[in-house]
């Protein structure tokens, strides 16, 4: 792929693991890290620029950063999420993002293009020593 977007941000959010064991079962919050890598064979136009200049925009990539209320999941308690519920590990909060960000991205796509091209890879930080990483 000859172009690769990278953008990292953070976000604070609280969940439970619900029938764990251990400390991760009873309510808690992390500073989760983000970094997103999206790669594509072309460039194209986006909802701000009309000219294939860009793989996607960055704003569309850091939706996540935004506060729940706005959509993102900053000052979010992750188990009110319906695609989460009560499964908020990093596995499935990583899947979680990556979905939701190529739901984004593809929305954002000129008519005619199916987004074949991209891959994106998420890689998500739950403390800073401890991460976890998804991609298709």
């Amino acid at each position: 792929m000859p172009w690769k977007l990278s953008s990292e941000f953070t976000f604070d959010s609280a969940h439970v693991i619900t029938g764990y064991d251990g400390p991760c079962g009873r309510l808690h919050g992390h500073t989760y890290r983000v970094r997103m890598e999206l790669s594509s064979d072309k460039l194209r136009p986006s909802a701000h620029v009309g000219r294939a200049i860009m793989v996607a925009d960055f704003k569309t990539l850091k939706w996540a950063k935004k506060d729940v209320d706005a959509g993102g999941l900053d000052h979010a308690y992750l188990n009110d999420l319906p695609d989460l519920g009560n499964d908020t590990t990093a596995e499935v909060i990583a899947a979680y993002i990556h979905r939701k960000t190529m739901d984004r991205v593809r929305a954002d796509l000129p008519d005619g293009d199916d987004g074949a091209d991209l891959r994106l890879h998420v890689t998500l930080w739950e403390t800073p020593d401890s991460s976890c990483e998804y991609w298709e």
